[in-house]
């Protein structure tokens, strides 16, 4: 449902993620009213570039812009707490990227200022809206896989495959002490705790940086890959493998969960099917409205066999943080607490890996 006059939308930053937000909000029917980013300039040029309305000189013109009700955070992640927070505090609502910010105390603020402030305040993690992603969560819930036992996840990627690979997420004082898990690692643990209900609890990690000195870095210490081995409330274990070095893998998440009753295999790359096994025997499940659960139907915006992926499981996202503002309270909006909880687990495990020992999630 399309706001009637159309919701007011000004984006922080021009890059990449600008660019998805941007599309998202547009196929919502709100209103791209206008982009700030590290220079009036810059602004301009991705006002122009994006199809939005002006270009604003500081972040503090754009949020104080009456025509503006939400703004969407999508800048480097040192920069993302007091960024919203600055949006927060004008009593707007909110979309920031993860990580929320760089540390846990300031996540843990901005989330309290966002709760305090009664603003709809979202995170994309938006692997969540792909519909056989609800129809896993919806039969583990349903209790048809059984009890949980086991499950193994991995994000992989290539594009710091090399050296030469620059970016500047690898350097710690714009990306933070952990790059690559609190980058994509956010989300395959936020994809993890979502569909099964259970949290981890205990984590122990190894970490990795095989490069560093880069293109443009030298003397780099966050990591290019992590393999962690995780707890859960409910007694199960699983592993985790993070990384942004393997080769031919553009944006390969993976989870496979086993139950006592069923296992679920969720491949982001081929988004159409899931595969369920069982010890009769197992089936590949297609992404069909008529065979899906109702929360995971709703999320099928093309007929089954017209191939639907990462921009529509953002478009879902956006979609449903404006229902939120609307006074709606769509299933499963992934929230601030649940960008806390991505950072707290990421904390756990970059200790872990600099400890050699378990630690406890908190």
């Amino acid at each position: 449902m399309a706001f009637a006059t159309g919701l007011g939308v000004g984006i922080v930053g021009g890059g990449f993620m600008a660019e998805v937000h941007s599309r998202a909000a547009r196929a919502a029917g709100a209103r791209l009213v206008g982009v700030s980013s590290s220079s009036a300039a810059r602004a301009e040029a991705a006002a122009e570039r994006l199809g939005i309305e002006r270009g604003y000189g500081s972040i503090d013109e754009l949020v104080d812009d009456p025509r503006i009700g939400v703004v969407h955070v999508c800048t480097p992640n040192a920069l993302h707490a007091e960024q919203a927070e600055r949006v927060v505090a004008a009593g707007k609502h909110v979309v920031c990227e993860k990580p929320l910010a760089t540390t846990v105390a300031d996540a843990r603020r901005l989330t309290d200022a966002a709760s305090s402030a009664g603003v709809v305040a979202s995170v994309p993690f938006v692997y969540r809206f792909h519909p056989l992603v609800r129809e896993a969560r919806a039969r583990v819930a349903a209790g048809e896989s059984g009890r949980l036992l086991t499950f193994a996840a991995s994000y992989l990627q290539d594009w710091l495959l090399r050296s030469t690979d620059d970016n500047w997420r690898v350097d710690e004082a714009s990306g933070g002490r952990s790059r690559a898990f609190a980058d994509i690692g956010s989300h395959l643990v936020d994809l993890v705790e979502f569909v099964t209900g259970d949290r981890v609890t205990r984590v122990a990690a190894n970490t990795r940086t095989f490069f560093a000195d880069r293109a443009e870095h030298s003397a780099v210490t966050t990591e290019d890959a992590v393999a962690a081995t995780v707890e859960t409330a409910s007694g199960a274990i699983g592993t985790l493998l993070v990384s942004q070095v393997a080769p031919g893998r553009k944006n390969r998440l993976l989870v496979e969960f086993s139950g006592d009753a069923e296992s679920i295999v969720f491949d982001q790359e081929q988004p159409e099917t899931i595969w369920l096994g069982r010890r009769g025997g197992s089936v590949v499940l297609p992404r069909d409205a008529e065979q899906l659960s109702p929360d995971a139907a709703r999320l099928v915006a093309v007929p089954s066999g017209h191939p639907q992926g990462y921009q529509d499981a953002f478009n879902a996202f956006v979609a449903d943080t404006y229902a939120a503002i609307r006074g709606e309270d769509p299933d499963g909006l992934p929230v601030f607490a649940d960008g806390l909880r991505a950072g707290l687990i990421t904390e756990a495990v970059m200790d872990a890996a600099d400890s050699g020992t378990w630690v406890d999630v908190a």
